[in-house]
């Protein structure tokens, strides 16, 4: 899977264990994308065809970030002050997930060991 970890996954240790896993990873950080806007971002991983992986909630809007437009999108939930242990358990769920399945198209929020999946929210012509 092509990924691209978002500044806030931040460590070079999450992204050595990515790429041992047979992924390939580009972080924002390597690609000077620090402080980019969220709309600039996703639009950069669109056009890569790159999933993105942040801790940033607001890619978990599906009326924002429709995940069937993107390679795919992963929110992880991490403790208040996480520590390495933290990221390397979110990064080993992610692995196993991407195993299991394809999150092309797909929102997963990752938490705890535990892959929640969702897909695009259908709105209704008269809820709009």
């Amino acid at each position: 899977m092509n990924i691209k970890l978002d500044e806030n996954m931040g460590s070079l240790r999450v992204a050595t264990l990515l790429r041992l896993a047979g992924h390939d990873v580009a972080t924002v950080k390597e690609q000077g994308l620090i402080s980019s806007p969220d709309e600039e971002l996703i639009d950069v991983c669109r056009r890569e065809s790159r999933c993105l992986v942040t801790t940033d909630r607001g890619f978990g809007n599906r009326l924002k970030y429709k995940p069937s437009s993107y390679t795919g999108i992963v929110v992880i939930r991490l403790p208040p002050r996480p520590i390495f242990a933290d990221y390397r358990a979110v990064a080993e769920t992610l692995i196993a997930g991407l195993e299991a399945a394809d999150v092309t198209g797909k929102l997963w929020i990752i938490r705890q060991g535990n892959i929640q999946e969702f897909q695009d929210i259908e709105v209704k012509e008269e809820d709009k």
